[in-house]
Parts: structure tokens; sequence; C-alpha cells
């Protein structure tokens, strides 16, 4: 017992990836850049799952600061984090996993010419897309696309309970999400019918799980249980992690 437990002392933070991986294919994930767009209660986990598996270089971007009604579903939120910019919060998370990870932030909703200043700021090797509203969805994916990126989008992690139904697969084969519908529909304006990878889930969400609200990025609040956002999270960070290291 003597001789195990001064083996996990002398072990590095990633010494667990480096033997399931090997050097090669860790090699890889610490030399790649992936930005992330939205940090809500898919992306953060999407965020951090990537960080803990040893990409080198994330650049994270979201506008919002942290509400009392995230506490149930969002990594960041906390009692003591409420009214604090999620993107503040995550970077502090992110550093103090991995120290010498090279990360950019950047606090803002993305809008149409800032989100092309973003994706050309980089080479990034792929974008995450946690974006719940659906024009600004679009136009990330389409110029994700456009760009020669390889992109992952969540769909509706929404009114849904059963993690045994979410799939991935190319946009163009998703079906019974409405999310995944409009931004189809939107894409295929744009010329883009297939080369989009998508989390996504047929689960029906009922009607009592909506409620319409007013204001300016959102049209309707959808109750959401806690470990659903993360297995969608989950689900982004491992297709980026496998395509990565090929």
């Amino acid at each position: 017992m003597e001789l195990q437990g001064s083996f996990y002392q002398a072990m590095s933070w990633d010494e667990r990836t480096r033997l399931l991986l090997g050097d090669e294919r860790r090699a890889r994930l610490a030399s790649a850049h992936v930005l992330v767009v939205g940090l809500g209660g898919v992306g953060a986990y999407a965020t951090e799952m990537l960080c803990r598996a040893g990409v080198g270089a994330l650049t994270i971007v979201d506008g919002d600061v942290i509400e009392e009604s995230n506490l149930n579903r969002q990594l960041p939120a906390l009692k003591s984090t409420i009214g604090q910019p999620k993107t503040e919060v995550m970077a502090a998370r992110l550093l103090a996993i991995n120290p010498e990870l090279k990360l950019t932030s950047v606090q803002e909703y993305l809008r149409d010419e800032r989100t092309i200043e973003v994706l050309q700021s980089a080479p990034f090797d792929y974008v995450v897309d946690c974006i719940d509203t659906l024009s600004p969805k679009t136009f990330l994916i389409y110029h994700s696309v456009k760009l020669g990126y390889r992109v992952i989008s969540s769909m509706g992690s929404g009114g849904k309970m059963d993690p045994s139904l979410v799939a991935v697969s190319d946009i163009s084969k998703s079906r019974d999400c409405k999310l995944a519908r409009m931004v189809r529909k939107r894409l295929h304006r744009l010329g883009i019918f297939k080369g989009v990878k998508a989390v996504w889930s047929p689960e029906e969400v009922p009607d009592e799980a909506i409620r319409l609200e007013a204001g300016v990025n959102k049209i309707s609040t959808v109750g959401t249980i806690s470990y659903m956002p993360p297995v969608f999270g989950c689900y982004m960070a491992s297709e980026v992690i496998r395509d990565l290291i090929g």
C-alpha cells in the first residue's frame, strides 16, 4: 500500500490521460486550439472537459453573467458567483486546473462581423457552438464552415430527461428536434446541407415545460433538469477530443 501511495503522489496531473492516449496523441491535444462559444449549461461542461483532457489552447466566448436561475444546471453557477461574468469564473476555474493553458477570454455576445473577427483571430482546430439563440448560432456555424473549421453544434437539451436518447451525427441526420430543424432550414438557405456535427435528442419536449418570455436574447424559457446539459457538453467534448487525436 505504501508503494502504491508513493506512485500516486508522483503522478502528474495528466498522467492518466497519457496512460490512455499515449504521448503522441496527448501531444496532439496539447497543440490544439479550440474555440467555445457559449458558456451556459452545455458549453461550460464541454469547456472543462476539453481543459481536463489537456487541450493546450482555448478561446472562450460569452457575454452573460451568472444568475440565480443558472444554479440548477450550470457549472460556474454558485451562490458566491451570482452576478459575475461567466467568462471570468470559467477562466479562473480552467487556469486552476491547468495553469499552463493558453486561454483567451472574450466577454461579449457575438454578433455579425464580430463573429467573423473572432473566428479569424486564430487558426482554430475546432469550433464548439453552444449558443442557444438561433440567428447568432446559424451565423457562427455558417462562417465556421466557410473558413474550413471543423464545427460541432449543440441542439436543445432543455425540456428533455432521457440521456440514453442523446445522439451525435451530422446535422442532416438529426430528427424530431425543433432547434435542429430550424438550424437546418437556415443553413439550407445558405447552401449548407451537411458537414456540421450536432449533438441532439429526439425526445419530445412537453408543452408545459415551455414558458414564453419577452427579452433581447430569448423568446421562451424551457424547463431543464440538472444532468441533461452536462451530458450534451460531455458528448461534445468527446467528439472534439477524439477527432483531434485522430
